[in-house]
């Protein structure tokens, strides 16, 4: 029920996720990112305990592939899984369970990786790497244009109604965590419009957490 993609800046070392389904509340459900470790998606069936558990092995020092094969190994149930992980170094590794709904496909290169369930098409997620490879400037507008990419390409085998875009930098918390959780219009659209709007403030939020004294004005009725 799900599209998504991971995904490391070559060029800021930034992490993010994006992600659409046409269930709701998808990334919140589903997307896992940490400043200087990774990124993970945790769908199909969703077990919300693999994606910090990925985050963790990663942060120990695994590769995404060696993290995977450590999940493999131990969990339960993972037939019934899609896990998609980028690590610090920008190398990616994909799980899709044997279960994993109707159509279902993956794909993946260094710095990208994106895979999908219940697709309209199996060429959905080479389209989302092929989107983000292609795309240049900021990783949430790379985001952006991956899953457009994959929404050309098919997208779901029906219309999704949820979708999110999660980048951490090198912080504690994400910079950026903008999501649809239910709409009958566009739900990717939604959040690109979402990000279109958050990315110039994205800095000046950064600053109010580190040190409001020295922060912008915050541009609403009664600021002075």
């Amino acid at each position: 029920m799900t599209f998504s993609l991971v995904a490391r800046c070559a060029s800021t070392g930034m992490f993010g996720v994006a992600i659409s389904s046409s269930s709701p509340a998808v990334a919140a459900r589903c997307s896992y990112a940490r400043a200087g470790v990774g990124s993970v998606a945790s769908q199909n069936i969703t077990d919300p305990t693999l994606g910090p558990l990925g985050l963790d092995l990663m942060e120990q020092g695994l590769s995404a592939t060696d993290a995977i094969a450590q999940i493999q190994s131990t969990k339960q149930h993972l037939d019934y899984r899609q896990l998609l992980m980028v690590d610090v170094n920008g190398d990616t590794a994909i799980h899709s369970g044997q279960q994993a709904l109707g159509i279902w496909s993956q794909a993946q290169a260094l710095n990208v990786a994106s895979g999908g369930n219940l697709l309209a098409d199996l060429s959905v997620p080479q389209s989302i790497v092929d989107g983000f490879l292609s795309s240049s400037g900021h990783l949430g507008d790379r985001l952006i244009v991956a899953m457009r990419a994959g929404l050309k390409a098919g997208g779901e085998a029906g219309p999704v109604h949820s979708a999110g875009l999660k980048l951490v930098d090198q912080y504690s918390w994400p910079v950026a965590d903008l999501r649809c959780d239910w709409t009958e219009d566009c739900p990717i659209e939604n959040v690109a419009t979402a990000w279109q709007i958050y990315k110039p403030q994205m800095e000046a939020y950064v600053q109010r957490a580190l040190d409001p004294s020295e922060a912008p004005s915050y541009g609403v009725p009664g600021d002075e």
